[in-house]
């Protein structure tokens, strides 16, 4: 019946694996729980893992190399024995007791093969270091579910994920991406090519693993410049985001430049603004455009 893969790294994933077996055994329905580490370092965190594979139904496996985010999602599948899989990343837990209950429902009555459940974020604020990833998950993540359906693929993501399994093995990830970020968009965007729909329902996970500020800061430029590379590659179209968008509108009256130019005279105030206990995503979305305008074919 379903599969639930969890990919792995340098995460406690134990307690999840406990949740969702637990969730999955109140539905009377054949299961498994598969989770793949992709060669974490903490060794610490490894042992308290093994522990999932005394687990009924459950496995757990350490890659001896990084196979990077995509291929590991794919290695995943390719390990799962049923026809339905769901994507689940190590730092989620469901929000409800009816999160399995909910997808069996889909799996039963929907005649599509990808449904998305949505992202949550919890409502105490966290510590002020950590507020630029909670807000930017509150205002750009957890959408509402009517919110979502109107850019079905673009308000995607692949860590609350239930599809089927030949979906994902006709329509694999890109191995070949290593770097971090939009390896998911790239993947959903291969969905779209071949014109299989998502449906959006309200089945969300909590995000629970809250980076500090400088470090969300940090890895959001490294997945921009991602981004561009796979642009200049043609893996992802320039149209298929909406900075890439924003970007070939500014080209296309000279004004890319420009915005290159005033990014160096903005970037460290707006940086401040960012890192400090009342980030603006406004200001986020000018710095990332003047980011992304800046950076050399």
């Amino acid at each position: 019946m379903l599969s639930v893969l969890i990919p792995t790294y340098n995460y406690y994933t134990l307690p999840l694996v406990q949740v969702i077996q637990r969730l999955a055994e109140l539905e009377s329905i054949n299961y498994e729980i598969i989770v793949f580490d992709d060669a974490s370092n903490r060794q610490e965190i490894v042992e308290k893992n093994q522990a999932i594979n005394d687990l009924a139904n459950c496995f757990y496996k350490i890659h001896k190399q990084n196979l990077g985010r995509a291929e590991n999602r794919n290695q995943l599948a390719l390990k799962a024995q049923y026809d339905w899989i769901l994507f689940l990343d190590c730092d989620t837990i469901p929000t409800s007791d009816y999160f399995i209950k909910n997808y069996i429902e889909f799996i039963k009555n929907s005649t599509e093969s990808v449904c998305f459940g949505g992202l949550a974020y919890q409502k105490n604020q966290p510590s002020n270091n950590q507020l630029l990833r909670w807000v930017y998950g509150q205002k750009r993540e957890a959408l509402p579910v009517d919110v979502r359906r109107q850019n079905p693929y673009q308000t995607t993501l692949v860590s609350n994920l239930l599809l089927q399994r030949k979906s994902l093995l006709e329509n694999p990830f890109d191995g070949n991406l290593k770097k971090y970020g939009f390896e998911d968009f790239a993947f959903i965007a291969g969905l779209k090519k071949q014109n299989l729909s998502i449906v959006h329902i309200e089945n969300p996970v909590f995000h629970l693993n809250l980076e500090n500020s400088v470090d969300f800061f940090q890895k959001h430029l490294e997945a921009l410049t991602h981004l561009h590379e796979l642009i200049e590659q043609n893996i992802i179209e320039p149209q298929a985001t909406s900075i890439g968008k924003w970007k070939n509108r500014l080209k296309k009256i000279k004004l890319d430049f420009i915005m290159a130019i005033a990014h160096r005279i903005w970037a460290p105030l707006i940086k401040k603004n960012l890192l400090s206990r009342k980030p603006s995503m406004l200001l986020f979305d000018v710095y990332k455009l003047g980011y992304f305008c800046s950076l050399k074919t």
